[in-house]
């Protein structure tokens, strides 16, 4: 799959010789940078009254070959004196839904009745199964039909709290890192040197403006540590927001007659891991299975209860939950370092990172306060 899609984009990019990141877009297979003073971040398109008219419109130069910046954005792999790609985003909140899909759901469920053990995995998922008896696929989260399952959960002694939120009325939405903290195509993701058992997380999110309005989707993999949050959900801060553990790319395409909300909520996602040991995991999902549609995930994050001056970058959540052996039977599937994960569809085209440590990724260092201070340098803001 083409790792750039077709639309109208915008992105980042770091280019040599300029201590700010660049605001880009694609044109005719060149990578294009649109920075202007007022317009010199992704906020402020995504702020603008059009943004994919003022994006296809902004003046710009060209900065490079898209396929060969691409390229160059792999870790281990980059030139010097070329550019790389970013996050496509800068001062947007970075937040995210959980158990939006009812496999995903199961999973978390298990995590936590294993207590963090993978071993135990396995077992639980064949007795829990077996006691809810119940497609919950088919059920529209606080509902009466969804409280009646509640109630029988409840009394065969499984009920949780994933199935609080995947079932219940209210979402699960949380803060997956801090604004300037995720990572773009190429880079390494993270894993806490803590875990042994973890897993990527194949999303689609949405970018939002300040006023809650949906104007675009990327790509994301919500780095996740089942142990960690099977131990306990008040961990759930350690097992998602780490260095290098939010990804995004590999731009976002903005909404216009071609791409709309309607497209990512008929999305199919795949992902495919590949590991230096020959391990080869592949995995899809449809977004259409999403038990919550997207615009109520953005409206439980934005409005009168919570504003975001800045907007925000919504994940809306993941029905891949890899189970699959990796080191012999039983032992079902965790990551290890040097992996190779790839998420992709084709309106969106491809996201790919290479797993590390988190100790071991680059450490995050260029914050808000760097990005205000060199853009005013430049004369932009």
């Amino acid at each position: 799959m083409n790792h750039i899609p077709q639309g109208v984009l915008i992105g980042r990019a770091k280019v040599p010789g300029i201590a700010h990141p660049v605001v880009v877009t694609v044109r005719d297979e060149q990578l294009v940078d649109i920075t202007a003073p007022g317009l010199a971040t992704v906020r402020d398109y995504a702020e603008s009254a059009d943004p994919a008219g003022l994006v296809s419109k902004a003046k710009g130069r060209v900065i490079g070959d898209a396929q060969a910046i691409l390229a160059n954005s792999v870790a281990g792999a980059s030139k010097a004196d070329l550019p790389t790609l970013l996050a496509p985003i800068d001062l947007q909140a970075i937040k995210a839904s959980g158990v939006t899909f009812v496999v995903s759901l199961l999973e978390r469920v298990i995590e936590e009745q294993a207590r963090g053990d993978k071993s135990r995995a396995d077992a639980l998922r064949t007795e829990i199964l077996d006691l809810i008896g119940t497609d919950l696929s088919q059920l529209v989260p606080g509902s009466d039909a969804a409280m009646k399952v509640k109630a029988a959960l409840i009394e065969k002694g499984v009920w949780s709290q994933y199935l609080e939120v995947g079932i219940g009325p209210d979402a699960e939405i949380f803060t997956k890192g801090q604004p300037m903290s995720a990572v773009g195509y190429g880079a390494e993701v993270g894993l806490h040197p803590i875990s042994s058992w973890n897993n990527p997380e194949p999303e689609v999110a949405l970018l939002v403006t300040s006023e809650g309005k949906i104007i675009g989707a990327t790509l994301g993999n919500d780095v996740n540590l089942r142990d960690v949050e099977g131990r306990s959900a008040l961990l759930l801060g350690k097992a998602k927001d780490n260095n290098a553990s939010a990804s995004l790319g590999p731009f976002v395409r903005l909404f216009d007659g071609d791409f709309t909300l309607e497209t990512v909520e008929n999305a199919d996602i795949s992902l495919r891991v590949e590991g230096q040991d020959g391990f080869v995991l592949e995995g899809g999902s449809n977004m259409a299975q999403i038990s919550r549609t997207p615009a109520s995930l953005v409206a439980a994050t934005i409005g009168d209860h919570h504003q975001y001056p800045d907007g925000l970058v919504l994940y809306l959540g993941t029905m891949f939950a890899p189970v699959k052996d990796r080191d012999g039977a039983g032992k079902g599937f965790t990551h290890k370092v040097g992996d190779i994960v790839s998420i992709s569809t084709p309106s969106l085209g491809t996201l790919s990172n290479r797993v590390n440590l988190s100790t071991k990724c680059p450490p995050w260092t260029y914050g808000t306060s760097h990005l205000l201070r060199d853009l005013s340098r430049a004369g932009l803001l």
